[in-house]
């Protein structure tokens, strides 16, 4: 039987001018963002604060992943227009520091890389201050993919490995461990100065020796930045949650990814892959 959701997991709910003038941007520029998609438990903190993690390439994802809230489905169109709305609402709301990730597009012979790429440069050239992380799909092993996006020059690339080896088939679609670990090492090898980062989520029935496990595979892959969260079931379809942590314990967590040399460590119940990304881009560039 899963446990009662902690008092450490309650979220603030905070829909404020700045949330609700959000909201209306992304519906009139026809925008997706994953903090809507994924039910991401931050949405009211970072829209509040007018920091967004934009999902190009639709919001139909071609896999079906255990503990993802996104759509499944298959897409019927490709928007070449989008690239250039992002970078028009990014710059509307004074962004230094955008998120931009996507569903997975298998369908694609590229995975939708031509589309990060083209986002990453019409970003750059309305708001050349401002940092552009982009949170990739493995596009299934295709390492000409990827160099289209390394070749764009992102301020960070992010790819997640969600959970630990023994359970990476049972939660995630398609997706292989191994896979990710590989494409993290060639962005390195593509591009030696631009910080790579990586995600776990904890709570799905790993071991402690498991998550530390996989913080020394990501660093032998040369990983920049970790973010470590719990994971909430985002609903009853979805996979249970088998623990929640303690904040005690992600702070452990964090001193344990530090002794291993990662140049940020984000780790926390709320935690998601992009929470404070502006902080932790700032963090490892500091310490390259």
């Amino acid at each position: 039987m899963t446990e009662r959701k902690p008092e450490w997991l309650k979220i603030k709910l905070n829909t404020g001018e700045n949330f609700k003038d959000l909201k209306k941007m992304m519906r009139g520029k026809t925008l997706h963002t994953v903090c809507e998609e994924a039910r991401c438990p931050n949405i009211y903190e970072c829209w509040a604060n007018r920091t967004a993690t934009f999902m190009i390439l639709g919001d139909l994802c071609t896999r079906a992943c255990r503990f993802c809230a996104v759509k499944t489905g298959l897409p019927t169109e490709l928007d070449l227009a989008e690239p250039e709305r992002v970078a028009e609402a990014t710059e509307r709301m004074g962004l230094k520091h955008v998120v931009v990730t996507s569903v997975a597009r298998d369908d694609l012979t590229d995975g939708g890389a031509s589309i990060f790429a083209e986002t990453i440069k019409a970003i750059r050239k309305r708001v050349p201050l401002c940092g552009v992380e982009v949170l990739i799909p493995d596009f299934l092993g295709n390492w000409d993919s990827l160099k289209i996006v390394m070749d764009a020059k992102p301020d960070i690339l992010n790819h997640n490995i969600e959970t630990v080896e023994r359970l990476s088939d049972r939660v995630r679609s398609k997706a292989k461990y191994d896979r990710t670990l590989a494409l993290l090492s060639q962005a390195k090898t593509m591009q030696p100065s631009i910080p790579t980062k990586s995600s776990i989520m904890i709570g799905v029935g790993e071991t402690t020796e498991e998550i530390v496990a996989t913080m020394d595979d990501l660093r032998r892959a040369n990983v920049d930045i970790l973010t470590i969260g719990q994971y909430l079931q985002p609903t009853p379809k979805h996979l249970k949650v088998a623990k929640f942590y303690h904040p005690d314990e992600f702070s452990w967590l964090k001193e344990e990814g530090m002794k291993r040399g990662f140049k940020h460590v984000e780790s926390g119940p709320l935690v998601r892959s992009s929470y404070h990304a502006h902080e932790q881009v700032e963090s490892a560039v500091g310490h390259a």
